[in-house]
């Protein structure tokens, strides 16, 4: 089984043995004059405060979490489209610059998807090969020369398309190396620990309604937890942006050709 879904999985479980056991101790060490006579005691200021608390506080997270991957989708279609853009340049350029800035522009697409998307996920950050690759295209559609104006608008198009592969490339590198702030996070866990010792606070008795009850909030706020910081960084963790962009653009390279 993979050791990301063993994670996502005892997380939960782990916070689920937690709150039962808080609620346990918590039991026994608590003032009489807590303890209520009924399985269900009144609600609180305190603790609809906490519970408050905690549910605005994941949901900041989740929406910052969110539209981070949300933009790095979309650097990953801006960057594509314009990879397309650059390999249709280059289909109505002369031999010898129509195969060698496509086979670049194709290497790059590939080594994207093969090379980069891996080190993204394991190390945070861009491929240098990568980077050497879309560098030498950039040079080769920089170096050509032709008296031929049609030449010499396709040159232009091209080389303003490199420009927003260059832009949208570098948007990845912050995406990539892109995470939720500190304090979020520990104003996440800060409030998680308020809302685990409720059941203490509540002054709830301890049988197996209440304990099923306790051990059901730990484990839905572990997978909430889990789930957040699996949106956290767009191109690691559980929950990656796709490349479906860039496989998108190569099969769009082979219509073209």
């Amino acid at each position: 089984m993979d050791s990301e879904l063993i994670l996502q999985l005892l997380v939960p479980v782990a916070l689920g043995i937690v709150a039962v056991i808080i609620f346990v101790v918590g039991d026994r060490l608590r003032p009489d004059s807590w303890r209520q006579s009924e399985d269900e005691a009144p609600g609180t200021l305190v603790i609809d405060l906490i519970n408050t608390l905690f549910m605005a506080v994941a949901a900041f997270v989740v929406v910052i979490c969110w539209q981070q991957y949300d933009n790095a989708h979309n650097h990953t279609i801006a960057e594509s489209k314009a990879l397309i853009d650059v390999y249709w340049a280059a289909h109505s350029m002369p031999e010898p610059e129509h195969q060698q800035v496509q086979k670049l522009v194709h290497d790059y697409t590939e080594q994207v998807v093969t090379v980069e998307w891996p080190e993204m996920d394991n190390e945070g950050r861009l491929s240098q090969s990568t980077q050497d690759t879309l560098d030498n295209l950039r040079d080769t559609v920089m170096a050509i020369q032709s008296p031929d104006s049609n030449v010499t608008d396709l040159r232009a198009s091209a080389v303003a398309a490199l420009e927003a592969v260059a832009q949208a490339r570098a948007d990845r590198a912050m995406d990539a190396d892109l995470g939720m702030p500190g304090f979020l996070y520990t104003a996440l866990w800060f409030t998680t620990v308020l809302l685990l010792f409720t059941a203490v606070l509540s002054g709830v008795s301890v049988n197996k309604r209440s304990l099923l009850m306790t051990a059901l909030l730990g484990i839905v706020v572990g997978a909430a937890i889990v789930a957040i910081y699996g949106l956290d960084r767009p191109f690691s963790g559980g929950n990656i942006v796709p490349k479906d962009a860039f496989d998108l653009a190569l099969s769009r390279y082979q219509h073209i050709t």
